[in-house]
């Protein structure tokens, strides 16, 4: 499974959820649904933004774990 790690990057930068949010144009309630793990895509324009106003690579953000978080169901 993808585990987001937006969050570790946002305290390592110092960054609050709303300066975050208006520096990539996107919603805090968007971005605070990706910064809390619930988030089902990211487009790629987003993540992009993102690694620019954090400083960051995309590894960063994303980070694969083994197993799942659909109950063994591949999809």
């Amino acid at each position: 499974m993808i585990i987001i790690n937006l969050d570790v990057m946002m305290a390592k930068r110092k960054i609050g959820l709303a300066e975050l949010a208006e520096r990539i144009d996107l919603t805090q309630a968007n971005l605070s649904i990706l910064k809390n793990g619930k988030g089902k895509a990211i487009r790629f324009s987003t993540l992009n933004r993102l690694c620019r106003a954090l400083n960051c690579q995309p590894g960063d953000i994303l980070e694969y774990v083994e197993g799942d978080n659909n109950n063994g169901n591949e999809n």
